[in-house]
């Protein structure tokens, strides 16, 4: 068997990304995945602007029932897009992922604390200086 064929050194078991998972991974094998991914994404998102319209759903609870179905639909996208799964070869993949939310959560957070206390802080217009 030669470099080439036995995929550029790796054991047997893993892949490359974008290497196919098998020796007879048919082409339309990860469609199936895809329209399943796109269906589910496609059904949170009616939901979604269902529940923001109409009574169905107790009033005060609009915003949780909104926030559960983002958070399904982010793991929809996670799984089915991403590829991100559970598996010892996607120890990076979390990482980066965990490290970038992280960052985004500390830019978010820092810009309203910034602001926060620019607004309790600053002078009121109408008092003299």
């Amino acid at each position: 068997m030669s470099f080439a064929e036995h995929g550029a050194g790796l054991p047997f078991g893993d892949t490359a990304p974008g290497d196919e998972h098998g020796a007879g991974a048919e082409p339309g094998e990860g469609v199936l995945g895809y329209l399943v991914g796109l269906g589910l994404a496609t059904l949170l998102t009616i939901v979604s602007f269902y529940i923001a319209r109409t009574t169905l759903v107790w009033q005060p609870s609009i915003p949780v029932a909104l926030a559960v179905l983002a958070i399904a639909q982010m793991g929809v996208h996670l799984v089915f897009f991403l590829h991100i799964t559970s598996g010892s070869d996607n120890v990076n993949n979390v990482m980066a992922l965990a490290f970038g939310v992280l960052i985004v959560f500390l830019v978010i957070g820092g810009s309203i604390w910034i602001m926060g206390h620019m607004t309790h802080n600053m002078m009121l217009m109408d008092q003299p200086m």
